[in-house]
């Protein structure tokens, strides 16, 4: 069952709103224009229900099949929101918003969900309720998180929960799945380093903060290198170090800020204490006082494996079972949606964006040629799901 015609039909409106959303790219849940921009074509394309303001500038969209002997409800999830990055395209349709881009494809994740919802709408060549979901605020700021706390699972009635994300390196149509784990959990982290500054030719009369904190920079690294099985998975990366202003002065502070990634939920809490105990003991060793905010962020993102399954049955439905890869490897990155497959069964799914920038990269750019694949992936899902 290839890509469906119709949606290939209007593949150029699709590239239009996706085009449109990179131009005006917005952060977090100050999504106003993109939240607004969807709303307004929902309800153009005659859905049964557009709701806005779910977690704070959230849309959700409802569609009711021709029939709902089922009484099953299904779930589609798209983010909205884009990345404080200064775009280095030099595509006709770049963002015109200055430090600010589509680094991560959600524009494009909108706007195939956008081409699914039109298709559904005019079709409705299902038995059941497709619920389309559009996600402030996953780049940091727990907008799926806020959605589910707001009643959306509940509200509903919403029994399975499925999302996309575009993923560079995978080829233009084809898939990559995997049940259980496929994204990490996050944690960040800052530490706050404070000594004795002086002058910097009588070290000996200063505690420097400098020193102490290049300690830790290198031993926080045991954290995956000697305190974790080989075979398990994290990563500590240390991404800020600020100290001092002048090149003859020992600085009485510094700070470390970074993140972690973990895999499961053991190495989690074990990253988690062992952190704590190498800052405390470093910052003794050198003699300065230390002060770490350890932040647990987003949850891992674990695939049902019965929705996993069902997935990439639908994925190899639009592209072919030799397309679609179903033990691709776990990404460190985090994912919100995470929050969405602990409230409901689901499975969160990559869609190939080909040989471009990876994501958050200033050059990076969806591939427009993935849509109607992507689109297919969401009609296909529900059709199947819930057939007349």
């Amino acid at each position: 069952m290839p890509v469906v015609n119709r949606l290939a039909d209007f593949q150029d409106d699709i590239v239009a709103w996706r085009h449109d959303l990179h131009r005006h790219p917005e952060l977090m849940y100050d999504v106003n224009r993109t939240a607004e921009s969807v709303a307004e074509r929902l309800a153009a394309f005659g859905i049964d229900e557009v709701a806005t303001g779910i977690g704070r500038t959230g849309v959700v969209g409802v569609i009711h099949g021709k029939s709902n002997t089922s009484g099953r409800v299904i779930g589609l999830r798209a983010d909205m929101d884009a990345l404080p990055i200064m775009e280095a395209t030099d595509k006709p349709y770049a963002s015109t918003v200055p430090g600010k881009m589509h680094a991560c494809g959600h524009d494009g994740h909108t706007a195939m969900l956008l081409g699914a919802a039109r298709y559904l709408a005019e079709t409705r060549n299902f038995d059941g309720t497709a619920v389309v979901i559009f996600q402030p605020a996953e780049e940091g700021g727990a907008g799926g998180k806020a959605m589910v706390e707001d009643g959306l699972m509940d509200r509903w009635g919403i029994e399975e929960v499925y999302g996309m994300h575009n993923m560079p390196g995978i080829p233009i149509g084809a898939f990559g799945i995997r049940p259980g784990p496929i994204m990490a959990a996050t944690a960040d982290f800052t530490i706050d380093i404070t000594g004795v500054g002086g002058h910097a030719a009588r070290p000996h009369a200063s505690v420097d903060p400098v020193v102490a904190g290049s300690a830790m920079v290198q031993a926080l690294q045991t954290v995956a290198s000697r305190s974790t099985n080989p075979l398990d998975s994290v990563v500590v990366s240390i991404t800020v170090f600020q100290a001092g202003e002048i090149f003859n002065v020992i600085p009485e502070t510094a700070r470390l800020q970074g993140t972690v990634r973990t895999l499961t939920p053991e190495v989690f809490t074990l990253a988690q204490s062992r952190f704590r105990q190498i800052v405390e003991s470093v910052g003794a060793t050198y003699g300065v006082a230390v002060d770490l905010d350890y932040m647990p962020n987003y949850p891992i993102t674990r695939n049902h494996p019965d929705a996993t399954d069902f997935a990439a049955t639908v994925a190899a439905d639009v592209v072919g079972s030799e397309r679609v890869d179903t033990s691709v490897a776990p990404m460190m990155g985090g994912e919100d949606f995470s929050y969405m497959l602990e409230a409901r069964p689901g499975a969160f799914i990559f869609l190939g964006n080909g040989d471009s920038a990876g994501l958050h990269n200033p050059s990076y750019d969806f591939d427009d040629d993935a849509i109607p694949i992507g689109c297919s992936y969401w009609v296909r899902l529900v059709e199947t799901a819930m057939p007349t």
